[in-house]
């Protein structure tokens, strides 16, 4: 008889037990949700006048060239480099938002 009941109170423990989580988001896991957030939004915020200011830079590079190829081919490959740079993070930014959706979707 003590075997069925300690079986009983098992089950019980396994099945319901677990269904009252009161702990669901600790503090330290919102806080650091929280700082992830904010400096996510800090380097969009900081990307974009920085990638708007090196493609400036490029095409004042191959404005002012005066005909050297070697000012030329660095311009376009600053111009270039920032914009990839810049649809990296954002597409980053794009895959981080899915991946969030998708866990709380659950």
């Amino acid at each position: 008889m003590k075997k069925y009941l300690f079986i009983f109170y098992l089950i019980i423990f396994i099945l319901i037990i677990p269904n009252f989580s009161f702990a669901a988001y600790p503090k330290l896991i919102t806080t650091i949700n929280s700082s992830f957030t904010k400096i996510k939004d800090w380097i969009i915020t900081i990307a974009t006048p920085a990638a708007a200011v090196a493609v400036g830079t490029g095409i004042l590079m191959k404005k002012f060239s005066f005909g050297d190829e070697e000012k030329i081919r660095t311009g376009k490959r600053l111009i270039r480099g920032s914009l990839f740079s810049y649809a990296f993070i954002l597409a980053i930014d794009l895959i981080l938002a899915t991946i969030k959706l998708l866990i709380t979707a659950e």
